[in-house]
This record gives C-alpha cells, structure tokens and sequence, in this order.
C-alpha cells in the first residue's frame, strides 16, 4: 500500500504544479492583455510583456525582434529582459540570409519554433552563428503579424544550457504574441489616425490662412499692398525662403514686382533687371498660358537647361514651385515659391495653394484693371465734357485749343500734344500752333514744316477720318523723310488724329510720346478720335462765328439806313426772344407771330425747303379769319422766281431767304391776303434781317442738336458704315439690274406695242381681203391667166392657214407683252416708296425671270414649280426690295437644286450604275395669320448643315466657290424683311431633305 500511496501523492504534487504553473501563465497573460488595452504605447507593452515573460518562464532572455521592411530580413531587438551574466541583444542589426529560405513561409503562417538545443537541431551554420553569437544554447520563437504580415518575431532564449520546451510554455508564448500582433495593429491604426488628424489640422489652418489672404485681396483696392501682404503670408504658410511676383511685359520678358524673402537673402525687386526668359518668349508665357504649374525638387537634378539653372542661380534658388496669374484669359505673371537653402520635395497642397493664392491675384488685378478702365475713362468723358462745354461757352477758337492740348495732354499722360495747322496756299506745308509738353522735350511752336510725301502717304486716310496711332517710329516702314521729321521733334511714338473744317483737312490733332516706344490703348485712340471731332466742331463753329460776325457787320449797316427807329427797336426784341430759345418749334412760332406783328400783315409763313427743292409750310402766323397753311404742302409758285426788285407792281406777299451757314434752309414769308399791296424798302430790308438772324438761330439749334447725337452717333456709326456698304454695294448692282430690265421691258414694249396693235387690223383687213376673194372665185367668168395663178399658189391653203398665222402671231405678242409687265413689276425703278402691291405679282415676276434657269438643259431636268397661293389683301411694302429678297431666295433654292442633282449623279456615275429620276421642285405658299402675310419658300435640296445655317444671314458668309457669290444676299434679304418691313426671315432645314425659308410681314389688312 505504501509505493501506491506515494505514487498518488507524487501525482498529486505534480498535478499541483502544473496547475499552479498555468495559473501564474494565465495570470501573466491577463495582466498583459490588460497592459496592450490600457496603454497606447507599444513600447511600454513591449518592455512589461518581455519582463514577465522572462520572470514567468525562468528564461534567460525574451526579447522582441522587428524586421526592416525595406530589407531583406534585415533587422533589430526593440525590447527585451535578459538575466545577470548574460549580453545584452539591443541595437545590433541581425541579417541571417538563409532565414527567408528556411523560416519565413513557415512564420508567415503563425508557425511556431521551439529548439531544444541548437547543436542538435539541424539548423544551418549561418543561423547557429547567429545564435550563438547572442548566447543561445535553447530558443522558443513566436512570429508576430501586422495583418497577416510578417512584423517581428517574439524570441525565448534559453543561455545557460538546453531546454525542452513545455506545450502549456510554447502555447502560453502562442497566446502573448497574438495579443502583441493585436497591439502592433492597434499602434499602427492609432498612428494612422494621429497622422490624418495631423494633416487635417494642416490643411485646415492652410484653408484658413488662404482664406485670410483671400480676404485680404478681395477687401483691398491697393494692388501693390495686396502684393505685399501675399507674398508675406504664402511665404509663412510654405516656410519658403522666398516668395515673389512676377509681372510679363508685352513682349514676353519680366519684372518681379513684390517679395517676401528670409533674411540673409538678396532681393530682386528693383534690384533684378529686365529678366529675357528665352523660353518663355520663343513659346510666348510656355505652359502658364494653360494654367498650368511648375514645380522643382532640385534644379540640379530636373533636367533643366543651362541657362534656365544660371537665371535661377541669380535668384539664389535650391527648388521652387511655380503658379500662373492670369488677369481674366491674358497671362498676366507667375508667383513664384523659393527654397534657396537646400533641395526641397514640395507637396501637392502647397503647389495647390499657390494656385488658389495665383487664381485670387488674378481677380485681383482684373477688378484693379476694371476699376482704373473705368476711373480713366470717366476722366476721358470728364474731360472730353470739359472741352465741349469750352467749345459752346468759348468763342475763341486759340483758346479752345490752347485748353484743349493741356487737358489731353494730363490725360493721356503724353510728353507732348500740339496742334498742327495746315498753310492752305502751300502743298502739306504748315506750323503746330498751340502745344502743352513735359521739360525734358522741346517747343515745336513756329517750326515750319513741310513732308513732301505727306500728300503721297497719309493725305487721303487723314481726310477720311481715320487716326493713326505709332507704337514705335522705327519699327514702322516710314519713309526716311518722315523719320528725319520726327526724330527732330524728339517722337518715338505718336498718335494723330485729323482735324476737319466742312470736310476738309484744316490739320493734326498730334499726341506724341518722346522718352519710349508707347503701345497705345483702344481706349486712348478712341478719347482722342473723339477730341479732334469736338475740335473739328470748334472749327466749324468758328468758321460760323466768322459768318455770323460777317452778318452781323451787314445788318448793323442796313439798319444805320432805317428810317424809323420804332421798327428798329421792335426788330431788336424779335431778335433777342429769337436768341432767348434754342427750340427750334419755339423759335418758329416766336419770329412768325412777330414779324406779323411787325410789319402788320395778315399772315407771315415758313416755306423750308427739300433737297430736292420741292418743300412744305413749317409755321405760319395768321389773323383771325384766314386757314393756316401749314398742313397743306402747296407748291412755290412761279411769282417767287419772277419776283419784281423795284417792287413797281403791287403783291399779295413778299419774301427773303433764310440760310443756314451758306445753304438755302428756306424762306420767310409776309402774305397780304386780302388786296395787293406796295411792299417798301424798309419792310423787305426789315424782313432780310429777321431771315438772317432766323438762319443763325437755326444754326444755333442744329448745332446743339447736333451735339446732342454725337455721342449716339459715336455708338451707332460704325455698325451703320458696315450695314450701309453693304447696302450700297447690294443697292447699286440691283439698281443697275432694276434699271436694265426696265430698260429693256421699254425697248421691247415699244415695238411690240405697236406690232400688237396692228394686228388687230391687220386680222381686219385679210379677213376682207380673203372675202373678196370668196366672192371674186364666185364668178365663173374668171380670166385663164388668173385661175391658172390660183391653181399654183395653192389659193385655199393660203386662205385657211393665214388666219392661223395671224392667230399664232396675236398669242406670241401677248407673251411677249407678259414678259415686259413682269420685268416692270420685278424692276419696279418708280416704286422705292412703301406702296400697296399684290405680292403674288412680284412673286410670279421673279419667277419668270428665272424661267430660263427653271427649264431643263443639257445638264439636269426642268425644276418643279408648286405655288399654293392663297387670297391675300395687298401689302404696304417696298416692291423693288421685296421682288430682290425673292430673287435671292429662288436663286438659292436653284443653286440648292443644281447641286443636288450634281451631287448625286456623280454618285452614280462612280458605282457605274444608271441614275434613277431625281424629283427637283421649289414650293412657294403663301398665307396671312394674325395680321401678317406669311410667304414660304422651300426646296428638296441637300439641306444646309446647322453650323452653316447658323451664318447664313451674317455679312459675306458664302458657301460658294470663289466668283459664284458674294455672301451679300441673304445679309441684304435680312436687312430688307428685318430692318425696311420689321417683319421675320426664318430658315429651317434637314440635311438630305431640303430647306425651307419662312417671311412674316406686318399687314394693316
């Protein structure tokens, strides 16, 4: 009983061994879980998971080994405990070569090694090196993973002598490595998490500071500030060393314009000369034109040219990073972001940044551009306004123009503006008459001048207007004369602009720029176009003034010859409440009613005059009794032109002239309407000078009126320059086409006319004649020689074809007839007034005319023609302008049709198949909707191609072959419908189906 008995015992101690060695295992286990859940620092759960590891397991040393990523198998002991006598295994690099071969799939998979005693285990001699070198005789190793990775390895080192490793010790060590590989990826995650937080705090302070520069720009007006204060804070948000501004000129060089630089560094900002990027010139702006950005690490390793990495070494730079300004869609600069210390990796959010910062720059300067645009040209009008105000409160014509250069000349900004008059008793000889220019150029006053080639060159253009502006004199093909000339003048740029008197060229409004080349601004031509106008008005009224002052002299002379001083004093007081107006109704009905009053007549009347010297009653003052004249248009009779000088004979009116300047405006006229009567001297001299002073006060009137439209006119002239080319070049070859068909129409109605008459008897008499000859055959007692003569001319063929011929004659003269009306109706040469006309006439004209086009011919079949015409009230219209807008609009269907048939027979032609008929045919419809006559046109052509059709109104847009059309006529068709009728012309197609254009025209009916 006793060995049982200790047996069991000994089973009994052992088992509470075991038990008490897992629990101290499972101890150590728990508290390090708890250690990896409360601590975030993996090197904290590394160094207390080692220690009790080793304490628990009486091992020599338990160490935590971490591979290089980067490396092969390369790495190092990031934590260990190791016991007394034995080395320490930190900070030594371990690369065992035979490792990836031997153990790495085996750790990939969780495996674990246990080695009793590595002599006996058969490892390699390079891994038995290895662990001998840290003292190993026995060793437990855990692989560590990081997401199914191999991250490390948890190794037990057994020094002192060989050790067989327990199941519950290797499982113990299983399940503290799964629990460090669970820290590992908690530590990497929480890394992840801080370097997002990190960066989000980044970019939202970046955000933030790039809203406050944002801020900064968009509150300022002050460019050269908002360049200080951005260059300032970019370079403390980058920590750059250096950021700058850098501003092209025109011709693709630069200047930098602002900085922020570290101290220690050189400035470049008017230190730095004119920089010649040659790259950026060849290539005008490079990549920065397409907003793009530039950003270097290392000049020295980007691959840059030589001479780029020299420009960049006088800015003292490692790496930089590029953004471009641009100022609306013009490459305005670059900003610019230095590292000049060392190399520098920019990040993409910093290149971003300086492009936001870029972008804010360039609205910057644009609203800078817009502002001062603006502030110029309020000083423009400011001062254009001050020169018209001096023009109408001035009647000094020196003075106008001595106020005039001073105030251009602070304008513009010009070393010089002179005024240069021409000697009109020599040829293009004259002298600068008033100047105002900067001390450093010289006077131009009292120098003749005279450029024998200035008649050769520039008379003609200065005399049409047109004002010529120099950027550079030597880069201009001047002839060596002129250069000659203005190089004595000390000119590198000029800008002049003709001065007109009625006309003609009186001389130079001469803006000129002597330190520099001067690319002057549309703006700066305009304000000056717009100063030599006033000035020419100034001219004008001055030749006016002249007149008038000439007038003057003349009506102070008559009226020293009055006799009664009551009708002087009364002429006097018409004057002035004439003078006192400046409305033209007003002064009408002040200077009837007056001179009535004046001279005691029973009507006083103005006739004006037309061009065309027909005219009609503007005014008229009458006494109670008598019917006003002034809306009946009566002609002049013929007793104006055959009027009596010695007034001998009495008259029921007498009458003078009123001018405007040197022209006939009309006349003052003073009617006696109930006798004759003897009108004295002193009454008609009494009426010239109240005509005189009338013409002045309407010249007064005109000129303020004139004033008035200038600056409409301005706007509208150029438009009305084009669409009057236009129309003058469409009119004149329509006129002429108008006056040829009437023209012929004429010539062949003539003769036809009379062919056409005589028919009639002529059909008269051959009936008569062929009865008598009836009647004659009657006769049996007809001579043999007659009826022999009756047999041989075949006598009943001829009576019964004759009155066919005549017939046939009758109906050919009748189309002959048709034609000339529809030449008429089409030319309609009396008709360019609005008059009422049956458009299915003009319609049926122009397609008669284009008869011989519509036939068939050697090349295509006859053209279809379907016209659903419907019952229409005439239309007020144009006739002539609206037959042309036909006529354009059937000669392109034509064309349309020509082209289609063309088209598809060569199609046929090239497969060598027969080409099936090809419907050709033009619908004409009309109708009236809603008060407008609609009239429709359309073909089954190939149709017109939207990005065609979308032109195909705009002025010499033709898709035609060079010398086939002009690409006037449905520009002018437009302008006709649109403009002259305030109807619509609307074109609608489908390619391969046709086309179809649709006119709406208002209808009182």
């Amino acid at each position: 009983m006793e060995p049982n008995s200790n047996f069991t015992e000994n089973q009994l101690l052992l088992s509470s061994a075991q038990l008490q060695e897992q629990l101290e295992q499972q101890k150590a286990l728990a508290s390090a879980i708890v250690r990896i859940r409360k601590s975030l620092d993996l090197e904290t759960i590394f160094q207390t998971t080692v220690t009790q590891v080793r304490q628990l397991l009486n091992a020599d040393r338990v160490a935590v080994f971490q591979f290089d990523l980067e490396k092969d198998w390369e790495g190092e002991f990031v934590s260990e405990d190791v016991a007394l006598g034995w080395d320490s295994a930190m900070a030594l690099k371990v690369y065992d070569h035979c490792f990836g071969e031997q153990f790495a799939s085996s750790y990939q998979q969780g495996r674990v090694q246990a080695v009793a005693d590595i002599y006996k285990a058969g490892l390699s001699d390079c891994h038995v090196e290895i662990l001998s070198k840290f003292q190993v005789q026995a060793n437990l190793v855990v692989p560590l993973l990081q997401e199914k990775e191999l991250w490390g390895l948890l190794c037990i080192h057994q020094c002192s002598q060989a050790r067989d490793w327990k199941e519950s010790e290797i499982e113990f060590i299983r399940q503290i490595a799964d629990h460090l590989s669970v820290a590992i990826q908690q530590a990497k995650h929480l890394h992840q998490v801080q370097s997002q937080a990190a960066k989000l705090a980044q970019a939202t302070q970046r955000d933030q500071v790039i809203a406050q520069i944002v801020d900064e720009i968009r509150s300022r007006l002050d460019i050269e500030a908002i360049f200080k204060t951005t260059t300032q804070e970019i370079r403390k948000l980058l920590q750059a060393d250096r950021v700058a501004i850098f501003s092209f000129n025109p011709d693709w060089s630069g200047n930098f314009v602002a900085e922020s630089f570290a101290s220690g560094w050189t400035p470049l900002v008017g230190v730095q000369p004119t920089i010649f990027d040659t790259y950026l010139q060849h290539t005008q702006g490079g990549r920065y034109v397409d907003n793009q950005t530039f950003a270097v690490n290392d000049i020295y390793q980007a691959g840059l040219t030589d001479c780029h990495i020299t420009l960049l070494e006088q800015f003292q730079a490692k790496a930089f990073a590029t953004a471009p300004i641009l100022q609306g869609d013009q490459l305005w600069g670059i900003i610019a972001a230095y590292q000049n210390t060392l190399p520098r990796q920019w990040q993409s959010y910093e290149v971003e940044s300086l492009t936001k910062i870029g972008t804010q720059i360039g609205v910057a300067l644009q609203h800078y551009k817009l502002l001062a645009d603006a502030q110029y040209q309020a000083e423009q009008q400011k001062t254009l306004t001050s020169v018209i105000t001096r023009i109408r409160e001035s009647l000094d014509l020196d003075t106008i123009l001595q106020t005039t250069v001073i105030e251009a000349r602070q304008i513009l900004q010009a070393d010089r503006v002179a005024v240069f008059r021409f000697d009109p008793q020599k040829d293009w000889e004259g002298e600068f008459i008033c100047e105002d220019f900067v001390p450093e150029c010289n006077s131009v006053m009292a120098e003749k001048v005279y450029d024998y080639c200035f008649g050769q060159n520039f008379a003609t253009l200065y005399a049409q207007g047109r004002v010529n502006a120099i950027a550079d004199i030597y880069q201009e093909n001047f002839s060596g004369c002129y250069i000659q000339i203005l190089e004595k003048f000390q000119v590198r740029a000029n800008m002049i602009a003709p001065l007109l008197k009625k006309g003609e060229l009186w001389g130079l409004l001469c803006i000129h720029q002597c330190n520099a080349p001067r690319y002057w601004q549309p703006s700066e031509i305009e304000f000056t176009s717009q100063i030599a106008e006033q000035l020419g008005v100034a001219l004008k009224q001055d030749s006016y003034l002249k007149q008038v002052q000439m007038q003057v002299v003349q009506l102070a002379e008559a009226t020293e010859r009055q006799k009664a001083m009551e009708r002087q004093e009364l002429l006097a007081t018409t004057i002035d409440k004439i003078r006192q107006s400046l409305d033209i109704k007003t002064i009408f009905i002040t200077t009837t009613q007056a001179v009535r009053e004046l001279l005691e007549v029973e009507r006083v009347a103005i006739y004006r005059f037309n061009p065309d010297w027909s005219g009609k009653f503007v005014a008229d003052s009458f006494k109670d009794g008598w019917k006003p004249v002034v809306k009946a248009q009566p002609m002049i009779r013929e007793t104006f032109e055959d009027t009596d000088d010695n007034n001998e004979l009495p008259r029921h009116e007498t009458f003078v002239p009123i001018r405007e300047g040197e022209k006939l405006w009309g006349l003052l006229v003073a009617y006696q309407n109930s006798q004759p009567r003897y009108w004295k001297e002193e009454e008609i001299n009494l009426l010239a000078q109240i005509g005189v002073q009338f013409g002045i006060a309407i010249q007064q009137a005109e000129l303020l009126e004139q004033t008035k439209r200038q600056a409409l006119q301005l706007t509208q002239a150029l438009q009305e320059l084009k669409q009057t080319q236009i129309r003058l070049i469409q009119g004149e070859k329509m006129a002429g086409l108008g006056q040829l068909l009437a023209g012929v129409a004429h010539e062949i109605n003539n003769p036809i006319s009379f062919i056409f008459g005589n028919l009639i008897h002529l059909n008269e008499y051959t009936q008569e004649l062929l009865n008598v000859v009836k009647i004659y055959r009657q006769n049996s007692s007809l001579l043999p020689t007659v009826q022999e003569q009756i047999d041989q001319t075949d006598l009943d063929f001829l009576m019964e074809d004759l009155p066919k011929t005549l017939e046939s004659m009758k109906v050919g003269t009748e189309r002959i007839c048709d034609i000339v009306l529809s030449l008429r109706n089409f030319s309609r040469t009396d008709e360019a007034e609005l008059k009422p006309v049956d458009i299915h006439e003009g319609l049926d004209s122009t397609l008669l005319i284009l008869g011989h086009r519509l036939k068939n011919n050697n090349e295509r079949p006859a053209i279809e023609i379907i016209k659903e015409y419907a019952t229409l009230t005439l239309l007020e219209c144009y006739p002539a302008q609206l037959n042309q807008v036909f006529m354009n609009l059937l000669s392109n269907s034509i064309d349309a049709l020509e082209e289609k048939f063309k088209t598809i027979q060569q199609r046929y032609l090239k497969l060598s198949q027969t080409c099936p008929k090809i419907p050709l045919t033009i619908w004409i419809s009309t109708q009236a909707v809603n008060n407008q006559i609609v009239i429709r046109i359309a073909d089954n052509g190939l149709g017109i191609p939207e990005e065609v059709r979308s032109h195909i109104f705009d002025p010499f847009f033709t898709t035609k072959a060079i010398g086939k059309g002009t690409g006037l006529g449905l520009s002018i068709s437009y302008q006709i419908i649109v403009e002259k009728h305030h109807g619509q012309i609307k074109c609608s197609s489908k390619p391969g189906e046709g086309t179809e254009f649709l006119i709406e025209i208002p209808s009182s009916g």
